[in-house]
């Protein structure tokens, strides 16, 4: 196996219409390839410095999860801090762990701080919603957003062998208007969902109207967990 390591968006949009297979830490795909054989060609954007950013309102897809720090929202950082082991960590890279893994730990993160994708194909580099890269496999370049008034993460303890454990995000965000509303995000099994309502400082009324939600929805578990973060979060001195 070939593997090419562009240092261009150009060079790596050759290496794709060349069929290299894009890969970051190959922590998710390794094993599948020792059994199933080698592609001729890999691809990793680790040189590729617009896939390497780090900052309050970015971050590239071929960043290792163990590379992210203050520099981003504390969502995403406990995010990442939570990811497997230290080992894996050590490896595994942004976007493999939101568009190649089945647990994908930074997308609830990354929903509540309302995340753009920056994707890159063979032909062009643009941005979408990360739905349309979840639906269609698209190699994440990597991840804007608007720098939240705070944000918060937990990820209940999960047993052993047992089904992935419950993970809550919520951010805070001024509105265009000038107001402020609260984005929630949880992970109940493999399936992610979120919702957004409008917060005027009434913590009891913005979880009353949460309850009226999807999220609202869930199980008790669920809904005691998004309560106490949302709590907590709306409780800081920045989330006044």
């Amino acid at each position: 196996m070939l593997l090419r390591l562009p240092t261009s968006v150009s060079e790596a949009q050759e290496c794709m219409a060349e069929g290299a297979v894009p890969i970051g830490g190959a922590t998710l795909i390794w094993a599948t390839w020792q059994r199933d054989g080698f592609p001729e060609q890999a691809m990793s954007l680790r040189d590729l410095p617009e896939a390497n950013t780090i900052g309050r309102e970015t971050l590239g897809g071929a960043v290792i999860l163990n590379r992210i720090d203050d520099r981003v929202p504390e969502a995403l950082r406990r995010a990442a801090a939570t990811v497997g082991t230290g080992a894996v960590r050590r490896t595994a890279t942004v976007g493999g762990n939101i568009v190649g893994s089945t647990l994908r730990c930074l997308l609830p993160a990354s929903l509540v701080l309302e995340a753009r994708a920056v994707v890159l194909d063979p032909d062009s580099v643009y941005e979408t919603d990360l739905t349309e890269v979840l639906a269609k496999g698209h190699l994440l370049l990597g991840l804007r957003w608007r720098d939240p008034i705070t944000s918060a993460y937990r990820k209940l303890p999960g047993e052993a062998g047992g089904p992935p454990p419950l993970v809550v995000a919520a951010a805070l965000h001024t509105a265009d208007t000038g107001g402020t509303r609260l984005r929630v995000a949880v992970r109940d099994g493999y399936d992610v969902i979120t919702e957004c309502t409008e917060y005027d400082s009434d913590s009891v009324q913005v979880l009353d109207d949460l309850r009226r939600t999807a999220v609202g929805a869930l199980h008790a578990t669920a809904w005691e967990a998004v309560h106490e973060l949302v709590t907590d979060l709306l409780s800081r001195p920045s989330g006044r």
